[in-house]
């Protein structure tokens, strides 16, 4: 198992744990849309790591996607929480962003 692999696994439970928390039970956040964006920055870029460039990238930088919305759908499950689109934009920003310069990064790396 490559340590990439292992920090993905860890992240992703870590996000999701803070996502699917009681609002009351978070610290105050000084810019969670911030948050956002690096969170799942930080995936995405693992993801690209990890699996070749091309078609199978864009799919599970596609599935990520569709798991952060996942998540935002199941925040209104959770006391003290609601879907909200600017942390959706923000999570597909972070994606999007490592989605624009992972071809760049292969070229040079």
């Amino acid at each position: 198992m490559t340590w990439e692999l292992i920090v993905f696994l860890l992240a992703t439970v870590g996000i999701v744990a803070g996502c699917l928390v009681p609002n009351e039970w978070l610290p105050p956040l000084p810019n969670d849309k911030l948050l956002h964006f690096l969170a799942f920055g930080l995936l995405a870029l693992l993801l690209a790591r990890m699996v070749p460039g091309g078609w199978i990238l864009q799919l599970c930088l596609l599935g990520l996607l569709g798991a952060a919305l996942l998540i935002e759908i199941l925040q209104n499950l959770v006391p003290g929480r609601k879907f909200c689109w600017r942390d959706m934009a923000a999570n597909a920003a972070g994606i999007a962003t490592v989605a624009l310069c992972a071809p760049l990064a292969h070229a040079y790396l």
